[in-house]
């Protein structure tokens, strides 16, 4: 694929065994069981895959493990994320090495960085040579890279996309004012029909890993404007994929995998098992989802 960043990209949640190792060849079949399923490759190392709880050597085995198990053709987009230019330019080699096609990247989440700050730091990481889907989540890192900002970024050569993760659709519009030729990429499950529509060349996905055929074809629909097909799936679909962007997010996605019979399993700390009120309503749904006859 000349963009590889395009497309439906599942943001893999990390399975664990019950002892908190990593399943790494749980993992490998995972990620090849989404390429049977319709997708177009997988984000590792994101905010759903627990990036921050990882050794070095287990963050850079998750992205080994995700290029030998992607078929040809199958992208792998290892989020680079750190806390300062110097760890993220690493974690861009180490992709580069394993052989990822491209990466996504956070501004610095150290402090609340300035324009001046972001704009040196994706500078530095671009020199490496592989493209950069930049990753704008103000609600985690407290920094909100404006549509002015990514296209002064665009325009310097240093990101060829965009995440966006507001939650605002209206955002998909002010970025192709100024950067028309920037792809957009939609951050929040719960949005995928509105900025689909506006305009996005690809989603990187939450709820795909449970149910990938159907969210797939409800992406496809909605980048195509095909609002009788998507827009049926996507309200019968929506309340579930608001736990997207929730601060249980992983422990959610996790649930919802158990309930359809991949493997979620546990997180590492910080995080905590949910709440039993919250579990038997993300099991209701899924299982709601389930005998819709999803998948």
């Amino acid at each position: 694929m000349s963009k590889p960043w395009h497309g439906v990209l599942v943001a893999t949640a990390l399975p664990m065994r019950a002892d908190g190792a990593l399943d790494l060849d749980r993992y490998a079949e995972h990620v090849a069981w989404l390429a049977v399923n319709g997708c177009q490759g997988v984000a590792p190392n994101g905010s759903l895959g627990e990036y921050q709880t990882l050794s070095d050597d287990e963050r850079a085995a998750v992205v080994t493990t995700a290029v030998a198990a992607a078929p040809a053709g199958f992208t792998v987009m290892p989020g680079v994320g750190a806390y300062s230019a110097h760890q993220s330019v690493h974690w861009a080699e180490q992709a580069a090495e394993a052989g990822a096609q491209c990466v996504m990247l956070l501004p610095p989440n150290t402090y609340r960085a300035d324009e001046r700050a972001i704009f040196e730091h994706y500078k530095q990481v671009a020199a490496v040579g592989l493209p950069i889907v930049a990753y704008n989540n103000p609600i985690d890192t407290k920094v909100d890279m404006t549509p002015r900002l990514l296209g002064r970024l665009h325009e310097a050569g240093y990101i060829v996309g965009i995440k966006e993760f507001t939650g605002d659709p209206r955002r998909a519009y002010e970025i192709a004012e100024v950067a028309p030729d920037l792809d957009i990429l939609i951050g929040s499950d719960d949005t995928v029909l509105e900025v689909g529509i506006a305009g996005a060349k690809g989603w990187v996905a939450g709820f795909t890993t449970a149910f990938p055929r159907t969210t797939v074809a409800m992406y496809e629909a909605s980048v195509a404007r095909d609002v009788e097909t998507a827009l049926p799936l996507y309200r019968a679909l929506h309340e579930l994929l608001r736990w997207d962007s929730v601060h249980e997010f992983v422990q959610g996605i996790k649930l919802s995998m158990d309930v359809v019979g991949r493997y979620g399993g546990p997180c590492r700390q910080p995080r905590q098992p949910l709440s039993e009120p919250v579990a038997a309503r993300i099991r209701e749904l899924t299982e709601k989802a389930l005998a819709a006859g999803y998948c």
